[in-house]
């Protein structure tokens, strides 16, 4: 089974894709999708838009995960809901099964503790996915943690 995980943003989108073999889980692919910042923000979501529409078919998920959307400060919250919105309609228009997680989700599932650190978190991927160095950047990183979150979902799902 193969998992895009996604991390949303309008400056800067991560992405890690694993592919589960057994009781295994390997990196296909992470990095990270980046947008001008002088550029309108039409233009933005339009990149966006087609990169994702370049980058699902070359990865050839069975499920795509997604970080819920959690509260922050409120102009940072509304353009990660204008990227999210245009990750919605690729996922819809691609035919993508989805899941959903938020943040404290993450952190439970790969730390046992819903308010890690993000040190903490990269270093659960790191280890898990036996990579010699933490995932970089940190918006790729949190897209895999993502990707394992939901391979840990499907796991239970089919036990």
């Amino acid at each position: 089974m193969r998992i895009l995980g996604l991390d949303p943003g309008l400056a800067t989108l991560g992405y890690g894709c694993i592919e589960i073999h057994g009781n295994t889980c390997q990196v296909c692919d992470f990095g990270v999708i980046t947008t001008p910042s002088d550029a309108p923000v039409g233009d933005r979501l339009q990149s966006l838009y087609t990169d994702l529409h370049t980058l699902i078919p070359a990865l050839q998920p069975d499920w795509v995960a997604l970080e819920r959307l959690f509260f922050y400060k409120m102009s940072h919250t509304i353009v990660v809901a204008q990227a999210r919105g245009v990750i919605l309609l690729v996922l819809s228009q691609l035919h993508c099964p989805l899941m959903e997680f938020t943040p404290p989700q993450v952190k439970q599932a790969l730390t046992g503790y819903g308010n890690a650190a993000k040190m903490d978190v990269q270093q659960a991927v790191q280890r898990e996915l036996n990579l010699s160095t933490l995932p970089k950047p940190d918006d790729a990183a949190d897209a895999l943690a993502i990707a394992l979150t939901a391979s840990r979902h499907c796991d239970s799902i089919n036990s």
